[in-house]
């Protein structure tokens, strides 16, 4: 995470440093996601935000990319503990994302 320790934006960065109960809903039990990243940095205007980022293939983000049953069984479970971390975000002034291949190799285009 070289970018993160050399970006002067970013205030602080841990990997895997929260957990967010959730319900899985494959095996209907309660259990625990922990998100990739947790970054707070300053923005052009220099207000503070906190973040939750999460990395994933894309095939797993969606039912429609899923091109098995394997990836459908992710997608579905990547949403439950999305939803959890959304409400757990909200609820602590934060905000989650999802960021996926086409997002870290865009190559400064847009998608």
């Amino acid at each position: 995470m070289q970018f993160c320790d050399n970006n002067p934006n970013i205030l602080q960065w841990a990997s895997e440093a929260v957990h967010i109960n959730y319900r899985n809903p494959l095996s209907g039990k309660n259990t625990i996601y922990v998100p990739d990243f947790l970054i707070v940095y300053n923005d052009a205007h220099g207000g503070s935000h906190a973040e939750i980022i999460e990395v994933k293939p894309k095939k797993e983000t969606t039912l429609e990319g899923a091109k098995n049953i394997r990836d459908r069984a992710s997608a579905i479970l990547n949403m439950a503990k999305w939803a959890a971390a959304k409400q757990w975000c909200a609820a602590q002034g934060m905000t989650f994302r999802v960021v996926t291949e086409d997002m870290i190799f865009h190559q400064g285009r847009s998608k």
